[in-house]
């Protein structure tokens, strides 16, 4: 685990955040799940893909409902 792993994960180890990249338009659109976030406790926000990405598009963050 790196550094910056240990500071987002050691108090809250659910995500804050689902990031997610649109896909198509209108009546169309999808979001394609990419990672995940969590806020810091400086209240930056660390964003872990899931595999390996390249991202062009603009990534959305949605909040995860924490009482689950």
């Amino acid at each position: 685990m790196d550094t910056n792993e240990a500071q987002t994960t050691n108090k809250n180890s659910k995500p804050d955040m689902i990031a997610k990249v649109k896909e198509g338009h209108g009546k169309n659109v999808n979001f394609e799940t990419i990672g995940a976030c969590w806020t810091r406790e400086d209240g930056s926000i660390y964003f872990k893909p899931y595999g390996t990405q390249i991202i062009s598009t603009p990534v959305y963050m949605f909040k995860t409902n924490q009482d689950n």
